[in-house]
Formats: structure tokens, C-alpha cells, sequence
């Protein structure tokens, strides 16, 4: 992976305050379609942090209106359509129920709408310089990605594990069948010279309080189950939790384990995800929140960071609240790898070492693949003997023996590890039960740091 490296100047168009407009997008010089994985490996050669937002609306007009704001930022930016809730349950009837009779939805209804209205809310907006990904939570996504496939579009995210425990009471067997299924289809379905991309969002599964290695170990095995399904172009998730330290230790793990287990033609980046827990309810903190994550992608290596914005704590952000926090974020990553290019032999070392996350995250892969060559049925063996096991996940089919704790220094340690391949942290005098004043503590512990305001 790249080194940030120098600055690229702007396409016409995009925004850089009250100075000349600066390029701040990949080059585009050869012809045809760039595929999503390309254009973020461009940015990154490039020495660029992608950024994107989180955004869906049921209207194309307003939707056409938030990817034109996405595209205008003043920052490397791909474009998002965060499917509708109806449609990721499978229940189409009440999608397009809800547009006939003008009930408001929380996303587009990709498969609702028809394809030639999809097609023409991106007509002039997506291009090789702007991709856009339809995200979505669906254990049940053939639907989704059939109708993405028909407007062009060929970029998605999930996963069998990721989209099923967190979001429902799918069977886990039911939802790696559907998982398998789709990959093959998205690959069927976009044609050459584009390459369709799916993104893991297991680094991101419950991570407020799941030690990281288990996120990364889920992302590194949803990324080889993407794999072995067809999926050439593939991303690695990870959500950014409650200490820096580990933080980084569990991205540059995704890279390398990434580089370790991955076919080697994979074209593969990692995603951050700034703080997906309860968020800080000032502007200032939040403001602190989305820099230092941005910070953290450009020092531990991840090429692509999703935001979130100043409002998140209080309502649905807008447009303009999205562009903001877009520019705030590439702001705070090109400062991050201006001053990251004098330290390039230090980080290079830390990627390279034998981190706790990263040792905890092989033993994980590595008791996962041991139980068959079919991961879709090691998955599931992996979970019905509790070798993974979410913690505080209800999910009929997660063993729930496991139990989290963040300790004195703000590391998320594991307190009891069930049947998993991992021991749990003996803590100095030993550890204090979590009980539930402590789990909500825990919860609102990164809010209310950062909602604390900086001494001058």
C-alpha cells in the first residue's frame, strides 16, 4: 500500500475555499469506466485519503442533489446510496408502497424505483471520476444487487456475517447462502472492463465494545469468502473504537493479513469508519471525533475513510452538514500526511510488527479455516461451537459466551472468551465485573471524552 505522499491538484468544479480551485481527485487519463477499487488504489498511489459520506433518500431528485454536493467537495470523494429499510428485508411491495403514496423512507428503494429513473438521478454524476456504492444491511441482498447491476453501478458492502447477527434473526446458513449467491451474481453481472467490488463490513459488526481482533479476523474472512465467490476488487472494514493505539494496530493488522491470506491478485484496500458508537453531542467534539479518525486512517494505512458528521448525535445530518464533514476529514488527512512523510521508516516498522490485535486476529482466521475448505460452512461451524462469538450479540445463532470490557488505559480487552481460541485479559489485581451501569458507561465513555472540552 502507498505512502501519502504529495497533493493532486482539483477537477473544475470542486470547491477549495476562497482560493483557486485545486484538483483534489484521482487522475483520470485513461479511457473508460475506473472500477471503485481502482479509483481508491489511484487516490492512494496519489497519496490521497478517499472520503465518504453516509447518505440516502427515497427522492431521486434529492438524491441526484446529495451525490452532486458529494462530488462538488473539496476533497477525493466517492459517492454513497444508502438503501431503504424496506428493501433490505426483501419487502419490495412496501417499497414501492411507500413511494406510490408519498411515505417518507430512510434511503432509496434501488429496487423500487425503475431502472431508467435510477439511471438518469446518475446521468452526468457518475463517471470515472466518482464512483458511487450502494450500502444497505441486507442478509437477503440478490434483489439489491441485480438492480444495482442494471443501472450501472458495481460496488457493495456487507457480508454473510456482518449483515445477518447485528441486524435480525436470519440463520446465519440461510444468509451465507444468499451471501454466495450474490457475489456470483454481481460477478456475472457487471461486465468488462469494469470489476464489481464488495466491501466486508465485519470490522464494523457491534464494535463499540467487541475487541478488535475479532473485527478484523470477521473482515479478513468475509474478504476471502468475497474471494472465493468471484469478487476480484474487495475492501476490509474496521470501525474506529476507543483507543488510537489499538486502533492502529487493527488496521495495519487488516493490511497485513489482507496481503497474507488474499489471493494475490486481489485488488484490496482497507475503510475506515469514524466512531460508529454513541456520538459526541457538541459540535466541537464531534468536530475532534472526524479529525482524529481521519488522523488515524492516514497514520495506520487504511485508503478510504466513511464520515460522520457534526449532527449525527441529534437528527439526520443534510446535504451541506455531509460536505462539511467530508472537507473537515480530507483537511485533517492531507495535514495528517504531510507531517506522516518524516515518519515513514517508524510507521513501516509498526505495520510490521507482531501486534496483540494482529496475533489475536490470526489465532481467530486460522481456528476458522481449520474447520474446512468451505468457509461459507466453516463460518457456520465456526460459530455453532462458539470459536466466534460476538459479545452482547443476541442473535440465535452467536454462542454469547463471550463478554468485553474496556480497561484502565481505554483498550477493549476480553473479560470471558467461551469457546474462542483467544485467553481472557487477567487484569493487574484483577477486574471489576461489568455490570450494567458499567456497560453503559462503556457505551457513552468516547462522547463523553470528547464532549469534554480541551484545556487552552
Amino acid at each position: 500500500m502507498s505512502t501519502p505522499g504529495v497533493l493532486l491538484a482539483a477537477p473544475e468544479g470542486r470547491r477549495a475555499g476562497g482560493r483557486r480551485p485545486v484538483d483534489t481527485s484521482p487522475p483520470t487519463d485513461r479511457p473508460g469506466p475506473l472500477s471503485f477499487g481502482g479509483f481508491v488504489a489511484r487516490a492512494a498511489a496519489a497519496g490521497r485519503l478517499v472520503v465518504q459520506p453516509r447518505m440516502g433518500f427515497a427522492d431521486p431528485g434529492r438524491m441526484r442533489a446529495g451525490l452532486a454536493g458529494t462530488r462538488a467537495a473539496a476533497a477525493v470523494t466517492v459517492g454513497t446510496l444508502t438503501i431503504d429499510s424496506y428493501t433490505r428485508v426483501g419487502d419490495h411491495a412496501a417499497a414501492r408502497a411507500a413511494l406510490t403514496e408519498g411515505v417518507p423512507l430512510n434511503g432509496y428503494p434501488i429496487a423500487a424505483h425503475p431502472a431508467e429513473r435510477t439511471r438518469a438521478m446518475l446521468d452526468g454524476i457518475l463517471g470515472p471520476g466518482f464512483p458511487v456504492q450502494v450500502r444497505h444491511g441486507s442478509s437477503r441482498p440478490e434483489a439489491i444487487v441485480r438492480a444495482l447491476a442494471a443501472v450501472g453501478l458495481d460496488a457493495t458492502e456487507g457480508g454473510p456475517v456482518s449483515y445477518c447477527l447485528p441486524y435480525g434473526r436470519t440463520p446465519l446458513s440461510e444468509s451465507v447462502d444468499n451471501w454466495a449467491r450474490a457475489c456470483e451474481l454481481l460477478a456475472a453481472l457487471v461486465p468488462a472492463p469494469r470489476t464489481p467490488h464488495v466491501e466486508s463490513f465485519g470490522g464494523c459488526m457491534l464494535g463499540q465494545l467487541c475487541p478488535p481482533g475479532l473485527l478484523v479476523a470477521l473482515s479478513v474472512l468475509e474478504g476471502l469468502f468475497f474471494t472465493r465467490h468471484g469478487i476480484r476488487s474487495v475492501s476490509l472494514g474496521y470501525a474506529q473504537q476507543t483507543d488510537a493505539a489499538q486502533d492502529a494496530e487493527a488496521v495495519r493488522a487488516l493490511n497485513r493479513l489482507a496481503s497474507e491470506l488474499l489471493p494475490p491478485d486481489t485488488d484490496r484496500h482497507v475503510v475506515l469508519y469514524t466512531y460508529m458508537g454513541v456520538f459526541p453531542r457538541t459540535a466541537a467534539g464531534a468536530t475532534r471525533l472526524l479529525e482524529d479518525s481521519a488522523r488515524l486512517a492516514v497514520h495506520a494505512g487504511a485508503q478510504r475513510l466513511i464520515v460522520k458528521t457534526a449532527a449525527e448525535a441529534h437528527r439526520i445530518p443534510t446535504v451541506g452538514e455531509n460536505v462539511r464533514a467530508l472537507e473537515t476529514a480530507a483537511a485533517s488527512a492531507d495535514a495528517a500526511a504531510r507531517a506522516r512523510l518524516g515518519a515513514t521508516e517508524t510507521a513501516d516498522a509498526a505495520a510490521g510488527a507482531d501486534s496483540e490485535v494482529y496475533r489475536e486476529a490470526r489465532a481467530f482466521v486460522d481456528a476458522v479455516l481449520e474447520l474446512g475448505t468451505d468457509l461459507g460452512r466453516a463460518l457456520r461451524a465456526a460459530f455453532a461451537r462458539g470459536v466466534l462469538d460476538v459479545p452482547y450479540c443476541l442473535h440465535p445463532d452467536n454462542a454469547g459466551r463471550s463478554r468485553s470490557f474496556v480497561d484502565a488505559g481505554g483498550r477493549l480487552r476480553w473479560a470471558e472468551t467461551g469457546a474462542m481460541p483467544v485467553a481472557p485479559y487477567a487484569a493487574p489485581g484483577g477486574r471489576t465485573p461489568l455490570t450494567s451501569d458499567g456497560l453503559l458507561t462503556a457505551l457513552h465513555g468516547v462522547a463523553a471524552r470528547y464532549d469534554t472540552p480541551v484545556p487552552d
